[in-house]
């Protein structure tokens, strides 16, 4: 089933109630069919950079998490995110005084 695919490929346990909120955050994204492909290649591409797409626990989308080391990785981090959105036209919103952005879906 398409769900447990991407909370297994975001390393999450598959439970009922994950199942559950992975499908409200997939409903909540603006052309998911797209956005998925893309947010997948990102969740892999920022592990070397100790970040991460997952699911907010207190909204329903998904959001990608900069947590890098140090005050550089943060900024290149950031910059793949920023480039990432603009190249496959992604809106995310940045959560204010963190480096954490919500995927809000494709742009118009």
């Amino acid at each position: 089933m398409r769900r447990d695919a991407i909370l297994r490929q975001l390393g999450y346990s598959v439970t009922p109630n994950a199942l559950e909120q992975v499908q409200r955050v997939m409903e909540n994204t603006k052309d998911f069919d797209y956005v998925e492909k893309h947010l997948i290649s990102l969740h892999d591409a920022l592990k070397p950079k100790l970040s991460f797409v997952s699911i907010s626990s207190t909204h329903d989308y998904f959001k990608i998490k900069n947590e890098a080391g140090t005050t550089e990785m943060i900024k290149n981090t950031n910059e793949v995110i920023n480039q990432w959105s603009k190249k496959y036209k992604i809106a995310v919103q940045k959560v204010p005084n963190k480096d954490t952005y919500y995927v809000l879906g494709k742009s118009a």
